[in-house]
């Protein structure tokens, strides 16, 4: 029931339409720092590393073991995807367009920010996004996505649907 109403009632959708943009002014404010403040994820991921010691470490061992092996070694590419993943989810949220790709991705972040044992807001975050996830569609009603849902729905997903014959329909 509650699901039903997060994803089919309207004026449910303009509530998500303040959480999406809420959220994603937050992923926007912190990309644009990044981009304009010289990020390099080398530091932060160093850190996640140390804090991976200790009588209660506050990264999990395997995630440590990733950091080290993948993340530390590729942090040219990390740094980039950081700044430019965050500040592009804002953006993407902010006009509700692709909203459920957005918020699959800034999920993402955050749930890597906090295996990474930062707090800050992700918690907050992780939580509002999770409703524009379950909503679905609806989430994205009142922005761009009303037009590019129903425009790749008829052009992309259904371009050979005519030409498309069910064995069963052949006799």
């Amino acid at each position: 029931m509650f699901v039903n109403l997060l994803r089919n009632n309207k004026v449910v959708a303009g509530l998500l339409t303040f959480i999406r943009v809420y959220i994603g002014y937050q992923w926007l404010v912190g990309g644009w720092g990044k981009i304009t403040g010289g990020f390099d994820a080398e530091g932060f991921i160093q850190g996640a590393i140390g804090k991976a010691t200790g009588d209660h470490p506050a990264v999990q061992g395997w995630w440590a073991s990733f950091l080290e092996t993948v993340a530390l070694p590729g942090a040219d590419i990390f740094t980039f995807v950081v700044m430019w993943g965050e500040f592009l989810v804002g953006i993407a949220l902010i006009l509700g367009v692709f909203t459920n790709f957005a918020a699959l991705m800034g999920i993402i972040m955050n749930f890597a920010f906090l295996f990474s044992g930062t707090v800050s807001t992700n918690g907050q975050m992780i939580l509002l996004t999770l409703f524009l996830l379950v909503a679905g569609y609806n989430a994205g009603r009142f922005g761009l996505d009303r037009y590019v849902v129903p425009f790749l729905k008829a052009k992309v997903f259904h371009k050979n649907e005519q030409a498309y014959v069910k064995p069963a329909e052949m006799h």
